[in-house]
């Protein structure tokens, strides 16, 4: 009876998961299509995935990490170039408008039909004067600017975002006169090819500190996407972490495990319990997701002064699962890794032979240069079985940092620092 019993119960669980051979047959299909798109179609394939899941934040930064890893570029949205949705472009992705907060889908389709109806905008005054006044609102286009959707034009998004509140006001009022007959906005100016009445228009060409920048983009699309704080130090995190972030959501198995974890804090939520004492909750970043980490009273006042946003730290965590399946993320011990310790010996990087042409050569060396101090740079190059090590010129040691290793992976390739 006993033996039935366990047979009964086994079966019993095993219906949870279980499905017949028909089900199977069909999931099996879908797999090896689903496999075959991403094998023969990349950038199609990720883009369509992309925008499957663009209200979902922690699985966007998972796809937008996978396409990196399969050397697709995910591009800033464009007024441009961008779509809707998330559209390939050869074998890049470019982010669609519609991503970006604050900007609406009317929005959205005006900008495109505007696009459409009259070319490519060349600049930021012929954007403003071109499309209709209903995109013509301040917290639109700061948005819009902040999440880089301009660049191409070749604008700073700092000096935009000083001109832009003028620029918007002086096109409303036009535009208005425009509607009622006493005159139109280019001017008279055939074709519309210049901004008419708009006048001359002076932007900065001083831009934001990289932090500002990427913090900025970061709140206006939800994710880090034209570059990554965090880019150049993932063999450091690599090192003195167990897992990413991602991998505690799939893992059925994580209840009541302990487990190090490392990234960037985005938001620090500081809070008092009912005794006075203060705790808080951060949430903490990696290049696959994020997670909320609760760091309690005891723990709180031993690490507080650690707890700052952009900063990078390394969580010892016990992780619960409740009964709505969600992750309770509990902080036992928060370090500050040291991400220069790098530093130490020299600079090592791989390069295959048929690679080391002078334009490449050449825009090594601006990088390098962009980074002077003390630290040696050793090319190795290789070709076939064999490998000679160049030690480059005393004028291109650098100082490491995270700033340097994501320039030299972004031109040499992720595998390139050895």
């Amino acid at each position: 009876a006993q033996v039935v019993d366990w047979l009964w119960q086994t079966n019993l669980n095993a219906a949870n998961y279980s499905f017949n051979k028909s089900h199977a047959a069909c999931y099996g299909l879908v797999s090896y299509r689903t496999a075959w798109l991403k094998a023969n179609y990349p950038a199609e394939y990720m883009a369509a995935l992309l925008t499957s899941v663009k209200d979902d934040k922690d699985k966007s930064a998972i796809y937008l990490n996978e396409s990196r890893r399969m050397g697709i570029k995910v591009l800033p949205p464009d007024v441009n170039d961008s779509d809707f949705d998330f559209t390939p472009r050869g074998t890049d992705v470019r982010f669609g408008l519609s991503a970006i907060r604050n900007v609406g889908a009317n929005v959205v389709d005006s900008i495109i039909a505007a696009r459409r109806r009259v070319g490519r905008f060349q600049d930021f005054q012929d954007f403003i004067a071109k499309v209709d006044a209903s995109v013509c609102n301040k917290r639109v286009v700061e948005s819009l600017i902040k999440a880089g959707a301009f660049d191409s034009l070749g604008h700073t998004r700092k000096g935009l975002v000083q001109v832009h509140e003028h620029v918007v006001d002086t096109a409303v009022e036009i535009k208005r006169s425009e509607a009622i007959g006493q005159f139109d906005l280019f001017g008279g100016l055939s074709g519309g090819e210049e901004s008419g009445l708009l006048p001359p228009l002076e932007v900065s060409l001083g831009e934001w500190e990289k932090s500002v920048l990427l913090a900025h983009e970061r709140d206006m699309l939800g994710l880090y996407v034209s570059d990554h704080p965090l880019h150049g130090a993932e063999h450091i995190l690599a090192q003195l972490t167990e897992r990413t972030i991602a991998s505690l959501f799939v893992d059925e198995k994580i209840d009541g495990t302990i487990a190090t974890i490392g990234g960037l804090i985005t938001t620090v939520q500081r809070k008092t319990t009912k005794q006075g004492s203060a705790w808080a909750i951060i949430t903490l970043e990696d290049l696959e997701g994020s997670v909320e980490v609760m760091v309690f009273p005891q723990m709180y006042t031993q690490v507080s002064t650690s707890l700052v946003e952009d900063s990078v730290v390394i969580v010892r965590t016990r992780v619960d699962r409740g009964d709505d399946e969600a992750l309770r993320v509990i902080a036992m011990e928060v370090t500050v890794p040291d991400l220069t310790e790098a530093a130490s010996g020299p600079v090592r990087l791989s390069l295959q032979s048929s690679r080391c042409i002078p334009p490449l050569v050449e825009r090594l060396a601006q990088v390098l240069a962009g980074y002077p101090g003390t630290t040696e740079v050793h090319l190795h190059l290789t070709g076939g079985a064999q490998t000679t090590v160049l030690r480059l010129d005393d004028k291109l040691r650098v100082t490491p940092s995270p700033s340097l290793y994501g320039d030299l992976k972004a031109l040499l390739g992720p595998a390139c620092l050895s």
